[in-house]
C-alpha cells in the first residue's frame, strides 16, 4: 500500500472516530498507531504511547501554557479586561462606532493577555455588549465586532497556538511572536477600518455616545495601569533579555493573582474556577498534543510528505497554487473544528511540503494562525460565533454571522497581505536577529 492510500485511510479512521465524539486527541492518538502497526508492528506502535507522551511532558517549552492559561483567568476574575475596555471607551466612546472601535482594542488588549481567542470572545461579550446594546447598536454589528475582536486573542503575542506550533515545528517562540507584531497591528487596524467603512453608510447602526472629558480620560487610563503594566513587563521583559518566555509567563500568573487578591475579587470560589479551568484546558491541550505527535510519528514513517512533494511535481502545480489550496482547506477546518484541533491535525504533512516548497517556517506559522482565526468567524460553524451566541442566546446565529460580514472581508484581505508580502512578517525577527 502506498503512502498517499495507507495516510488516507488513517485520515478517514481519524475523522469517523472524530464524528462518533472521541476526543479528537484519542482519535489522532488511535489512527496514528493502528496506522504505524501497519507498518512496523503492533509492539513498535503501542511504544509509542509510552515515549511520545512522555516526550512531550518533558518539554519545558510547553510548560508557558499553564501558566498563561493562568494568567487569562486571573485577569477576567480581576476585571482587567473591564479596565482595558473602559479605557478605550473614554478616548473614542463619542465617535460614531465608538463603542465598537474601543471593543477591538479591548480584545487586542486582553487577547494579549489571555492568549486565548474564545476566551477573549467570552470576556469581552460580558464586558462590552450590555454597553452597546444599551447606547442604540444594532445586534449583528455590536456582536459581530465581538466575535471579530476576540479572533485576535490568538494572533497577539503570547499566544497559546503559536507556542504550540512553535514546539512541535521545532522553530524559536520568541522569533514567533516577534514575527506577530506587524500582522497583529495590520489585524487591529484592518477591524477599525471596518467599523469606520461600516458606520460611514450606516450610522444609525451605531450611533455616538457622550464624549467624556479629559478629566475622565485620565481616570480611565489611570483605572487601567495594571492592564499596562502587565503587557509591559511580560511583552518588555522578554524582549529586553529580563525573562525567558518561561519566567514571563510564571511572572504573568503570579502578578495576575496578587491583582486580583489586591482588588478584593479572590476567594475559595474564585480561585478554585481558576486553577479548575487551567487545569482542564491543559489536560485537554495536552492529550490533542500527544495524539499529535503520534499520528505525525506515523506520517512521517509512511514518508508522505516526500510523496505529496512529488505527486505536486508531476502535477506541475506552482507554489503559490499550493498555498491557495491549504488557505481554503485551514479556512474550512477553522470553521468546524477548534484552533489546536485544526492546526494539529494537519501540521504533520502540511509543514513538511512547505518546507519543502522552499517557504520560511516561521512565515507559514503566522499564515497557518492568522487563516485559523479567521475561521473562528466564518459560517456554516465558527467557534466564536457560537460561544457568543451561547453567551447571550437571545441574539441569533443568523444576526452574528450577518453582523461579522464586513470583519471577514477585512480578515481576508489581511491574510492576503500578509501571504503577498512575507516581509511584514519576517522584518521584525531579522531587525532584531532572531534565529
Amino acid at each position: 500500500m502506498d503512502a498517499l492510500t495507507l495516510v488516507g485511510l488513517g485520515l478517514a479512521g481519524m475523522f469517523a472516530l472524530i464524528l462518533l465524539h472521541v476526543p479528537i486527541g484519542l482519535a489522532m492518538a488511535t489512527a496514528g498507531i493502528v496506522g504505524f502497526s501497519a507498518l512496523v508492528g503492533i509492539k513498535p506502535a503501542l511504544s509509542l504511547l509510552a515515549t511520545e507522551p512522555a516526550a512531550t511532558m518533558a518539554s519545558l517549552d510547553l510548560i508557558v501554557i499553564p501558566f498563561f492559561l493562568l494568567m487569562g483567568n486571573f485577569a477576567s476574575a480581576s476585571g482587567l479586561s473591564a479596565d482595558i475596555y473602559r479605557t478605550a471607551y473614554s478616548f473614542l466612546g463619542h465617535r460614531p462606532g465608538g463603542l465598537a472601535l474601543a471593543t477591538i482594542l479591548g480584545c487586542a488588549g486582553f487577547g494579549a493577555v489571555s492568549g486565548s481567542s474564545l476566551a477573549t470572545t467570552a470576556t469581552m461579550s460580558k464586558v462590552a455588549l450590555p454597553e452597546m446594546r444599551d447606547r442604540g447598536y444594532a445586534s449583528g454589528f455590536a456582536s459581530g465586532s465581538i466575535a471579530a475582536g476576540g479572533t485576535l486573542g490568538m494572533l497577539i503575542p503570547p499566544s497559546v497556538i503559536m507556542i504550540i506550533y512553535a514546539f512541535l515545528t521545532e522553530q524559536f517562540v520568541l522569533t514567533m511572536f516577534a514575527a506577530a507584531v506587524i500582522p497583529g497591528l495590520i489585524a487591529v487596524f484592518m477591524h477599525i477600518l471596518a467599523i469606520i467603512v461600516y458606520v460611514r453608510f450606516k450610522p444609525e447602526a451605531a450611533p455616538a455616545g457622550p464624549r467624556i472629558n479629559w478629566r475622565g480620560r485620565l481616570q480611565a487610563l489611570a483605572g487601567g495601569w495594571a492592564a499596562l503594566l502587565l503587557l509591559v513587563s511580560i511583552i518588555g521583559g522578554i524582549y529586553s533579555g529580563v525573562f525567558t518566555v518561561n519566567e514571563a509567563a510564571a511572572f504573568g500568573a503570579f502578578f495576575t493573582f496578587v491583582f486580583t487578591l489586591y482588588r478584593g475579587k479572590l476567594n475559595r470560589t474564585v480561585l478554585a474556577e481558576a486553577l479548575r479551568d487551567t487545569a482542564a484546558n491543559t489536560a485537554m491541550i495536552y492529550v490533542i498534543i500527544f495524539g499529535a505527535t503520534i499520528f505525525s510519528y506515523f506520517v512521517s514513517a509512511t514518508r508522505m510528505p516526500n510523496e505529496l512533494v512529488s505527486l505536486i511535481e508531476v502535477w506541475q502545480l506552482p507554489a503559490p497554487a499550493v498555498i491557495a489550496v491549504l488557505v481554503v482547506m485551514y479556512l474550512i477546518l477553522g470553521s468546524v473544528f477548534d484552533t489546536i484541533s485544526a492546526m494539529l491535525i494537519t501540521l504533520p504533512f502540511t509543514f513538511p511540503l512547505i518546507v519543502e516548497l522552499g517557504y520560511d517556517p516561521i512565515w507559514w506559522g503566522i499564515v497557518l494562525v492568522m487563516t485559523i482565526e479567521i475561521g473562528l468567524i466564518t459560517p456554516p460553524i465558527g467557534m466564536n460565533v457560537f460561544i457568543l451566541n451561547s453567551m447571550t442566546p437571545d441574539i441569533p446565529l443568523s444576526t452574528i454571522f450577518r453582523g461579522i460580514v464586513i470583519f471577514l472581508w477585512a480578515d481576508l484581505l489581511r491574510l492576503l497581505i500578509i501571504i503577498l508580502v512575507p516581509a511584514l512578517t519576517l522584518f521584525l525577527p531579522g531587525f532584531l536577529g532572531m534565529p
